[in-house]
């Protein structure tokens, strides 16, 4: 068990469902990570950028880039996350890979497909919340739209740090901004959210803001707006043990069971 937890956060643009140039283009970044983390984080569909054409860019596990996320792990000693296109007995996911440095894999679903943009007409909903278990802390993964849903990151398994990676668009930067910090004061949890930057494939614009948030809403990191930067926290596990014995406000949450359909 660790008592702090470092974690780098990587915006970036994204080059339009090509995989092979965003791994060569996020291996060039996290290569120039010159210090010891624990955790590197990429956005949301990091390798294709947020396609509703998931048959160009689909793999399987243990497909190419989450094998390149296992070499990239040994390599940095480092856990890499962010979500891939994955298809999966024949459904599409958006789902959430954590790959860490001895070849372990965890995953979780987008539960909250967009609807706006029609991902529910080609991507299959999760239906269940993963809680990941790394160096003593728990970290619950969560993707971009799931951001709009309180109720599913609610934090009743006493989890540390929330993590969302998404393509939030320019046009709604402030309800990320302002979602992201709640979401870390509800929950009295670290908050990470790894956004990109850059023009898609559609030609909707991202503005980053991506952002690391303590337990009581603070932010921990400065990272530029609408350009391709990085960042990195330290984490502290006392942090968290004291905002939580003496402000006790997770104890006072409503009891209820969450129907999943």
């Amino acid at each position: 068990m660790q008592d702090t937890l470092k974690i780098a956060i990587i915006q970036s643009e994204l080059a339009w469902e090509n995989p092979v140039q965003n791994r060569s283009n996020f291996e060039s970044k996290i290569i120039k990570i010159n210090e010891g983390v624990d955790i590197i984080v990429l956005p949301e569909m990091f390798s294709s950028g947020f396609t509703m054409h998931p048959f160009n860019v689909a793999e399987v596990m243990r497909g190419k880039s989450v094998n390149w996320m296992l070499e990239m792990a040994k390599k940095t000693n480092a856990a890499i996350c962010g979500s891939l296109v994955i298809q999966e007995n024949g459904n599409y996911y958006n789902r959430f890979i954590f790959a860490t440095s001895d070849g372990n894999i965890e995953t979780y679903d987008k539960r909250h497909t967009f609807t706006l943009a029609g991902e529910h007409k080609v991507y299959e909903a999760g239906n269940s919340k993963s809680i990941i278990e790394y160096k003593g802390w728990k970290i619950c993964p969560m993707v971009c739209y799931d951001l709009r849903f309180p109720v599913w990151a609610r934090n009743v398994e006493d989890y540390d740090v929330l993590i969302y990676v998404a393509n939030w668009p320019k046009t709604r930067i402030e309800a990320w901004d302002t979602l992201l910090k709640a979401r870390a004061i509800e929950n009295m949890s670290y908050c990470v959210g790894v956004n990109r930057v850059g023009l898609d494939g559609n030609d909707y614009e991202y503005s980053g803001h991506s952002a690391i948030y303590n337990g009581l809403g603070e932010m921990l990191t400065n990272i530029k707006e609408t350009k391709e930067d990085m960042a990195i926290a330290s984490l502290d596990r006392d942090h968290l043990a004291l905002i939580r014995r003496k402000l006790k406000f997770l104890q006072d949450r409503d009891s209820f069971n969450l129907l999943i359909e």
